[in-house]
């Protein structure tokens, strides 16, 4: 086992323990640039390009040629943590991490090929699920902060079936690879007679896991269709090095240790019910109402026979965070207008609901999407997409650890697309 593979659990678990700057919880929602342009309303019925696919793999029957669709995202968030007590260890007040979300870049990649007039084959690549944090390492709870990162990736082939002229399902299969890095301090507040900045642990891995993914296209006519759409759970099972740089968690103190450890996580299921309605030959209406199943997310708790005494005196317990989550619901409306043979503009609006209880490590709360995009199509065969979005996060104060705590900011998130058919 090598050892990025083998220090992978505990990198997930700590990764999925982090602010995420785009979506509530730990959610990615990035697939397009034209989806963002219209805050992804409408996203599992309209099939505008091979992107659909991200979303619901029905819509594949609606392609006449095969399509290529290739996408970048960059989510540039600004998220600050502010300690609201008085840390009489340094005389600090108010001391606050800025911008502890870096900037990120998410790429997406889509193709369909239809078979026959019946039959479509496709494949996605994209992520759902992701997250990356970087505190100063002399923040005052440098046990929950430090810097963490988790990227997945889902290689999704899919399939789809026209029933009749109205009505086609469609599924497919994921292998999601993940990959995550950790590094923990002991902070100001800790009582460990070492520096603020001091590692307390690193780790770094990566791993793969499976799941499943159906959808429907219910076409009413040309003009008017609605989309319905189930992506599964995926379960990540993980088996690694625990390093402990204090020693006080595997019973060796004053000296750093390395057991093996692990660690069971689940990245939630997603359904999406979305509608599309064409008004007149220049303009057209869409939403959609997605429900991500965060309630399997009841904690994370990486476990070894060599932690001893174990984390806070469990033994066996290498780590253990408790989170207190529900399924929650995004809500998404947009418009689009045909201004020309060559321009389409479209801007939408989205609600994304808070999914758990705010901590220092999830400062979770509502989200407001507000989002504008275009396409310029080229010739028959390639159109550009372009899309913007302004993500406003409610400002939240909680309380943990018998200290109070503030997050506040948002993003700015741009994308560009290509998309060309054979």
């Amino acid at each position: 086992m090598s050892k990025k593979i083998t220090l992978t659990a505990i990198a997930v678990a700590a990764a999925l323990m982090s602010i995420n700057a785009n979506a509530a919880g730990y959610q990615v929602n990035e697939h397009s640039a034209s989806g963002l342009g219209r805050a992804f309303a409408g996203e599992a019925a309209i099939a505008d390009n091979a992107s659909v696919l991200a979303r619901n793999p029905a819509a594949m029957t609606r392609f006449k040629t095969a399509e290529l669709s290739l996408g970048l995202s960059i989510v540039d968030p600004s998220i600050d943590v502010k300690d609201n007590d008085f840390n009489s260890e340094n005389n600090d007040i108010g001391q606050t991490a800025k911008d502890v979300a870096p900037l990120a870049f998410v790429p997406a990649g889509y193709y369909i090929h239809p078979i026959n007039e019946r039959f479509s084959a496709g494949l996605a690549l994209f992520s759902s699920y992701g997250v990356a944090t970087e505190y100063p390492a002399d923040f005052n709870n440098g046990s929950a902060a430090g810097m963490t990162s988790l990227i997945t990736f889902n290689v999704n082939p899919n399939f789809a079936y026209r029933i009749n002229d109205h009505f086609s399902i469609g599924g497919g299969f994921s292998l999601v690879y993940g990959d995550a890095e950790l590094e923990r301090y002991y902070g100001s507040w800790a009582n460990a007679g070492g520096n603020p900045s001091d590692k307390t642990i690193r780790m770094e891995g990566d791993t793969f896991g499976w799941g499943w993914n159906l959808g429907a296209l219910y076409e009413i006519n040309e003009d008017h269709r609605f989309g319905l759409s189930y992506r599964s759970q995926v379960d990540l099972d993980f088996e690694g090095d625990f390093t402990d740089y204090s020693g006080s968690i595997t019973g060796t103190p004053g000296s750093v240790n390395v057991v093996t450890g692990e660690l069971d996580v689940v990245l939630p299921a997603i359904a999406e019910f979305s509608g599309y309605h064409a008004l007149n030959k220049q303009w057209a209406v869409h939403y959609s109402v997605q429900w991500i199943q965060y309630s399997k997310f009841e904690e994370l708790r990486a476990t070894s026979n060599e932690c001893n005494p174990g984390y806070e005196g469990n033994a066996g317990v290498c780590l253990l965070k408790e989170e207190d989550y529900d399924d929650n619901f995004r809500y998404s409306i947009g418009a689009t207008y045909t201004l020309s043979p060559e321009w389409t503009l479209r801007a939408g609006f989205a609600f994304d609901e808070q999914a758990g209880k705010s901590t220092l490590s999830i400062p979770d709360t509502d989200r407001y999407w507000y989002s504008a995009g275009a396409t310029y199509t080229h010739s028959q065969d390639i159109s550009i997409d372009l899309g913007f979005t302004y993500l406003d996060g409610k400002e939240t104060t909680f309380d943990e650890d018998g200290n109070s705590f503030t997050s506040s900011g948002g993003a700015i998130i741009s994308a560009a697309q290509i998309n060309y058919k054979f």
